[in-house]
């Protein structure tokens, strides 16, 4: 992240240039909940949008500033603190019909791949497993920055985005509508704004 690696057009790979900056970023972060958001969008009834978010995670990032392409990162989320702002709508979300978090707990990512595209853009691959099921997923990523906080962390931040389709994790619960169409889309936006912290 960050700090990816990029190949360019010939067979060979040829590593990023690394800012002075840059490199000084490499090393492992924790991921800081407190400010960082796991948010996702789907389509309700084909005319309006209804976000979520995750209110229960952890990760941990790799940023190496020498083999940009040996960066990581990883996930875990709570399935049980999903957050649409509806209780109701939680709790069916929560049920066999979704997600089943009396059975699949947890919801991880683990990356496997990441490039850099030029200026702070950045694209990490990786595996997504939801229900016992894996699926690979790419997050396209922008580099925030990196702060030194009032309380002595050293923070990096980035914004991420990724598109998939439920049903390829086996969530196809859904409703027709008497206009046509279905309730829920299969088309899922995931967007994430992440804070992590140098660890010691």
């Amino acid at each position: 992240m960050g700090i990816f690696g990029r190949k360019d057009t010939a067979t060979t790979t040829v590593p990023a240039p690394v800012s002075p900056d840059l490199a000084a970023l490499s090393g492992d972060y924790a991921i800081d909940p407190a400010h960082s958001t796991l948010g996702f969008t789907a389509r309700h009834a084909m005319v309006t949008n209804v976000k979520g978010k995750f209110l229960d995670f952890s990760g941990e990032l790799h940023l190496d500033g020498s083999d940009p392409s040996r960066s990581t990162a990883s996930l875990d989320i709570t399935m049980d603190s999903i957050d649409t702002g509806s209780v109701d709508r939680d709790g069916h979300l929560r049920s066999a019909d979704f997600f089943r978090t009396d059975v699949f707990p947890t919801m991880t990512f683990r990356s496997t791949a990441a490039q850099a595209l030029g200026g702070d853009d950045y694209r990490i691959t990786g595996d997504l497993t939801i229900l016992g099921t894996t699926r690979p997923v790419t997050i396209d990523l922008e580099f925030n920055g990196a702060a030194k906080d009032p309380f002595g962390n050293e923070r990096v931040g980035f914004e991420g985005k990724a598109e998939i389709l439920r049903s390829d994790w086996g969530l196809t619960w859904n409703a027709a509508l008497e206009t046509g169409g279905v309730l829920v889309s299969d088309r899922i936006k995931l967007n994430f704004d992440i804070s992590a912290i140098r660890k010691a």
